[in-house]
């Protein structure tokens, strides 16, 4: 089932229940799907990939809202973003911990036969694409740069 389709049906069951919190997040996935599957230059219907990309893009926003809202005191706001940010994430493979992470990478680096922080781009071309999804893309650089040099 694609997740178009899945956010369809979460968002009749939403309705239904009357979460207003979760409604306005799937809402939100919904109209970012649309808008990309009508984008110039796209296919229609979105590949894995691309669903996988838009809602990791979605979680990134609201985790760099949220962490302004807070900056500037306004925990409204920063409540809002944080419960559409918890929709988000039911949707997105389990997200993998620092020492799995630094494990994954430790075995990329041995499988590019990087040797130092030159080899920097090798490692994260490998790893970006190996733990898409699974891994913030901040954690995954800076292990790569501590266990680079």
């Amino acid at each position: 089932m694609s997740l178009k389709t899945t956010i369809e049906s979460e968002i009749k069951q939403a309705m239904l229940s009357k979460d207003k919190d979760r409604l306005r997040a799937l809402r939100a996935i919904k109209s970012q799907i649309l808008l990309a599957e009508t984008e110039k230059g796209s296919e229609g219907e979105l590949s894995e990939d691309a669903e996988l990309k838009l809602l990791t893009k979605a979680a990134k926003q609201r985790k760099d809202s949220i962490e302004v809202f807070e900056q500037q005191g306004r925990d409204d706001l920063s409540a809002t973003e944080k419960s559409e940010l918890t929709v988000i994430e039911s949707f997105l493979p389990k997200q993998l911990s620092e020492a799995e992470v630094e494990t994954e990478v430790k075995a990329i680096i041995s499988e590019t036969g990087a040797t130092g922080p030159q080899d920097m781009g090798k490692v994260m071309g490998v790893a970006t694409k190996k733990l898409a999804g699974k891994a913030d893309g901040k954690m995954i650089s800076s292990l790569a740069k501590k266990l680079l040099s």
